[in-house]
């Protein structure tokens, strides 16, 4: 019989109660406690999960509850606290949202906390587990696009929503080659006063080069291009890969198509968090159970996407290229807000322009 792990859960939004809704259906877990700041939001979460300990003092519970999980959805500026919470209580695994920070500052705190400390640790790109991006990524890796030259995404939701989505796929199916360099441009400020703290430009876009000669090329934010395969504004993404043979590519809402030498293949597919949840989950258990099955959102292979993120941040601040990895530290978003024109993003989509104001 498998163990059962207990889990404290932080931040009762809607990615809070994903998680917790997911970990009370798997059998490998046990949710012991939910937290959040607003303790209105607590209560029926509560009655949906068994009745765990509620409470508003993340390091307090914490303490007492001594969960071998430790997961938090908060808002993306308190990564490090939250992290030094889960390591004080003893937990095996830390599990918390994207992105890994919104700087360079704050992310090399987060990964000097975990120093060569044991837990193990998740970073929340759970798309990856929709058929339609397995898909994609099966076909990639069955070599059927030929030898992979270059990798790319586009996204029509600001950087500190879904930049780290695009690196992060695109990355795998470039094997999590090293990238060398990064280069970019960026246009906007209204999402710099974002309410909800995903602050980031409105529109940035740029290259990245890897140690393999894979070159990745992506666009986020109100300036990309349209996602015609895909109705709703949140999933007109576009992930795939270039290969000497053909292309494969995943539409986060509407499926997925790939052109080989042997002809065109396609299906269908759309991100739903029911469909998504239960595989990142169970991966979590597998984990815990035996280090032979690292997690494949593990913290490594999202900090390497996180610096390639904060590259593109810099290089828009500072022009030119910027070397990866990152030795130092920064506030990206600081530097770019002087940097970036006052002048309104140009957006794509009319849509964008009520989201951007522009």
């Amino acid at each position: 019989m498998s163990t059962q792990y207990t889990v404290m859960v932080v931040g009762l939004g809607k990615r809070g109660m994903h998680h917790a809704t997911h970990f009370h259906a798997n059998k490998n877990f046990k949710v012991v406690g939910i937290c959040d700041i607003k303790e209105s939001l607590l209560v029926e979460p509560a009655k949906q999960l068994g009745n765990p300990k509620t409470g508003t003092d993340a390091s307090a519970m914490a303490k007492e509850l001594k969960p071998d999980l430790f997961c938090f959805c908060t808002l993306p500026n308190i990564r490090s606290e939250m992290i030094k919470i889960g390591l004080d209580c003893g937990a095996k695994m830390i599990a918390f949202e994207k992105p890994v920070a919104l700087t360079s500052d704050e992310g090399m705190r987060v990964k000097q906390l975990l120093g060569n400390s044991k837990v193990k640790v998740v970073v929340s790109h759970q798309h990856r587990y929709g058929k339609h991006y397995q898909a994609v990524s099966d076909v990639i890796a069955s070599g059927k696009i030929g030898k992979v030259h270059t990798v790319y995404g586009y996204a029509h939701g600001w950087a500190a929503h879904m930049l780290s989505h695009l690196i992060d796929y695109s990355m795998s199916y470039n094997n999590y080659a090293a990238p060398v360099w990064a280069m970019a441009q960026a246009a906007g400020k209204a999402k710099f006063a974002d309410p909800k703290m995903h602050v980031s430009p409105d529109y940035i876009a740029g290259f990245v080069q890897f140690a393999n000669g894979v070159r990745g090329v992506y666009e986020c934010g109100g300036g990309a291009p349209d996602i015609p395969e895909v109705e709703r504004w949140w999933g007109k993404n576009r992930m795939g890969a270039i290969g000497t043979e053909g292309y494969a590519e995943v539409y986060t809402g509407n499926g997925w198509k790939a052109v080989t030498k042997n002809g065109i293949l396609s299906g269908d597919g759309c991100m739903d968090y029911n469909l998504d949840m239960p595989g990142y989950i169970q991966d979590m258990a597998e984990w815990l159970n035996s280090d032979a099955k690292v997690h494949p959102c593990c913290f490594a292979n999202a900090y390497a996407g996180f610096e390639v993120m904060m590259g593109m941040f810099r290089s828009a601040a500072q022009g030119g290229q910027v070397s990866l990895p990152l030795s130092s530290g920064m506030d990206e978003l600081e530097a770019m807000q002087k940097a970036i024109p006052d002048a309104k993003a140009l957006v794509t989509l009319e849509e964008s322009k009520k989201e951007y104001n522009a």
